[in-house]
This record gives C-alpha cells, structure tokens and sequence, in this order.
C-alpha cells in the first residue's frame, strides 16, 4: 500500500470525494456549508463538520501545493500604454496587463 491510501484508511469516504471536498474549500475559499451543498447536488451526503475535519487533517497539504502554484512576478513586465487627452493636454498612462497599476504619469496642473 501506498502512504496516500493509509492517511485515508479509517474513513468512511473514498479519497476521491475527501480530496474533492478539501479541494473546494481551499482552492475556491467556499464556505463549509457551500461545499457541503456542492456536495449534496452530486448526490454526496456530507456535514459541513465532516468536511471541516477533513479541512484540517488534510487542508495543510492542498493550501501548500495552491500557493507553490499562485502566479508570481517575474523578470518580465508586459505593459499596457495609452495616451489620453484631458482638458486639451495629452497624457500617457501605463499599466500591467493583469490590471495592476504599475505606475501612471502626467503632467497635470493643479
């Protein structure tokens, strides 16, 4: 036997409905009652405490893969330009394409 099927040896659940219940409540941030009810329209019939449980024997170990996989920054910014006019005088406005303002530039008058 492999050690990922005797972490689950004494449940009542399969590994695959344990690891589908841990995986919505970490991946998406649901509540427990929502996976709970994700659960149930699939015909799984299972306590928001049960999956809270899970949550917290199995939840450190999804919540660390989840993070390794977040998108980080890298050496490359690709960048959206633009030059806008207000009140008759031209100004150029950058930003990341992701929608983070990286920096924005004018040369307004008060």
């Amino acid at each position: 036997m492999s050690a990922t099927s005797n972490q689950y040896r004494s449940f009542r659940f399969s590994p695959e409905i344990i690891n589908q219940a841990v995986w919505l409540y970490h991946c998406f941030s649901l509540s427990l009652r929502e996976v709970e009810l994700i659960l149930a329209a699939r015909g799984i019939v299972v306590s928001y405490e049960t999956i809270r449980a899970w949550s917290l024997r199995f939840g450190r170990a999804y919540a660390k893969t989840l993070k390794q996989r977040r998108p980080r920054p890298g050496d490359k910014w690709f960048l959206d330009e633009v030059f806008i006019r207000m009140r008759g005088k031209l100004h150029y406005l950058w930003r990341a394409t992701e929608g983070l303002v990286l920096c924005s530039q004018s040369h307004r008058d008060g």
